[in-house]
């Protein structure tokens, strides 16, 4: 699988579930340390919200050491993405249920969701890595409309904690660079729903 990586042009983006990103930070480091070169991305508020977490400070350093190069936090910044064809794959992980909604309606207001919609037009995939409490709820049709949706992937999920969050959703990010492989051939990697 190593080999998949090597000069793989991987768009990492993050938006704002904040209590997996050190879930998140583990893989792209992972994914770095299988030869891909990430571009980093991150929504407006991943990267200015401090929570109990960490620091947006040291989120935002931490992501920029781990790919190398500035982290993308703007629109402006996240256009020229698609034009200059910069990116094989583009990743979110986390994705929160907001950024699925906006994904589901093509609304393009943040750095991650216009990352997203200049690298589709190269029909070229996504991968989102799903991290919200309520993805069984409100936001459940909005999921259902980009699981039909062509050129997107999800890594597979699991109710994380089913008695005090019954309709919550997290993504098993141990399981993103299997599922990048997957997309990278037009496969979804399955099970997409895991049993605890």
């Amino acid at each position: 699988m190593i080999e998949v990586f090597k000069g793989l042009r991987i768009g990492y983006a993050m938006t704002g579930s904040f209590c997996t990103f050190a879930r998140s930070f583990e893989q792209a480091e992972l994914l770095t340390g299988m030869g891909a070169q990430l571009i980093p991305i991150m929504s407006e508020k991943a990267a200015t919200v401090s929570t109990r977490f960490g620091s947006a400070e040291k989120n935002l350093r931490r992501l920029s050491q781990i790919a190398g190069r500035e982290v993308i936090t703007d629109i402006a910044g996240a256009e020229p993405i698609g034009p200059k064809d910069m990116t094989d794959i583009m990743v979110v992980a986390p994705c929160t249920s907001n950024t699925a909604a906006k994904l589901a309606s093509s609304i393009t207001d943040s750095a991650v969701t216009m990352a997203v919609k200049s690298h589709l037009r190269g029909g070229k995939p996504v991968v989102l890595a799903v991290a919200s409490n309520d993805s069984l709820m409100g936001s459940a049709p909005n999921l259902g409309e980009l699981f039909c949706r062509k050129g997107y992937y999800f890594v597979p999920m699991d109710q994380d904690d089913v008695e005090k969050k019954p309709a919550s959703l997290v993504a098993r990010f141990s399981l993103l660079p299997e599922t990048i492989e997957a997309a990278l051939r037009g496969s979804q990697l399955r099970p997409l729903f895991c049993e605890r």
